[in-house]
């Protein structure tokens, strides 16, 4: 079956189950931005201005704050009241990485291009790249513009290529040349020297 980049790009979006949100766990929270602090309950109730025993029972879900409570809780840790409610962002680091070798992509082809999916085996990507052979030799050959959200980085690895903009004069790009576009912008490639064609397009899928 061939694919478009287009499709691609929507099947790399698609890949893996989009994750729900939690609900805030209240007391959970206080008690890492207290241990953040290397705090005792003593010292962050002190903070607070509040009882060790109504601190505690905060922590441990067995009371529900008032607002003065959680203003006090607020003030005492050095922060805003709504960051009490606001879950730490996640660490960037995962330790995630794949390395494939030398024709070990998966491949895809269609008319005007032959895809090779670079690291197709992450789930929930923030970015997709891939090499493709260029195939085509005019304008002619597509139906009309490739258009999809996101952006997109553009590097030509061998030959010569045309790249043809919905709103920019044409570009001839030689091996090492680069280009970065709003890919929702239309925009096509062809070859134009005697081989195909090699470049690598990384698409932004956040």
């Amino acid at each position: 079956m061939t694919r478009d980049p287009k499709t691609l790009i929507r099947l790399a979006r698609e890949t893996g189950e989009e994750a729900s949100a939690e609900p805030l766990d209240l007391g959970a929270r206080v008690r890492e931005l207290r241990k953040a602090r290397d705090w005792t309950l003593e010292q962050a109730a002190r903070e607070a201005g509040l009882a060790r025993s109504t601190l505690s029972k905060i922590e441990n879900g067995q009371m529900s704050p008032t607002y003065d409570a959680l203003k006090k809780l607020a003030v005492g840790l050095g922060i805003g009241v709504p960051q009490l409610f606001t879950p730490p962002k996640k660490e960037q680091v995962s330790g995630r990485m794949v390395h494939p070798r030398e024709g070990q992509g998966l491949h895809q082809a269609t008319v005007t291009y032959e895809h090779e999916l670079l690291a197709e085996s992450l789930t929930k990507k923030k970015m997709l790249p891939y090499r493709a052979r260029v195939r085509a030799r005019s304008m002619d050959e597509f139906d009309g513009w490739v258009r999809h959200d996101g952006e997109e980085f553009l590097y030509v690895l061998t030959g010569v290529v045309t790249l043809y903009t919905e709103f920019y004069e044409p570009i001839e790009m030689r091996r090492g040349d680069s280009a970065y576009y709003d890919a929702s912008m239309g925009h096509n490639v062809v070859s134009v020297s005697p081989e195909d064609a090699t470049i690598l397009w990384i698409t932004s899928l956040g």
